[in-house]
């Protein structure tokens, strides 16, 4: 199912039930305008708050588990997740994916990274203004094999 379909079945049930905002926060005890930002999947909603939502708008229960998937940015194809870390991965792949590729190509000769092979290591790095993550990404580079 779409975002777009899972906003329009939302936002119908609301207007089925006769229900605003601040009607469901009153409900299900979660702020009107987070409630907001799940159905327009900007935000994701736990098993139990999603259940709450679907039991106060009396909606199709399947729509449970769509509120507990990952939120992300608008109607896009493909999606642009919202979760800062998750988005600094998609960053990292749809803006510098390429030219890392161009990098490596340039660097190693024509391959491919070995996903079976391929680790990541993550580091705690503490700091007085708020303990950072380090994230070291290691692959086998494998040369195309020559005909």
């Amino acid at each position: 199912m779409t975002i777009s379909a899972i906003t329009e079945k939302l936002l119908a049930a609301k207007k089925a039930a006769g229900l605003s905002f601040a009607d469901l926060e009153a409900k299900t005890g979660c702020d009107e305008v987070w409630l907001a930002s799940v159905f327009y999947r900007q935000a994701s909603a736990s098993k139990e708050e999603a259940t709450k939502i679907i039991e106060a708008l009396g909606a199709d229960a399947s729509l449970v588990e769509a509120l507990t998937d990952f939120p992300v940015k608008g109607g896009l194809d493909p999606v642009i997740p919202t979760d800062p870390l998750i988005y600094r991965f998609y960053e990292i792949m749809q803006v510098y994916g390429m030219p890392m590729k161009a990098v490596i190509h340039e660097k190693f000769g024509d391959g491919i990274m070995s996903a079976i092979d391929f680790t990541l290591d993550i580091e705690k790095v503490e700091d007085p203004k708020g303990d950072r993550v380090k994230v070291i990404m290691n692959g086998k580079f494998l040369p195309y094999k020559k005909w």
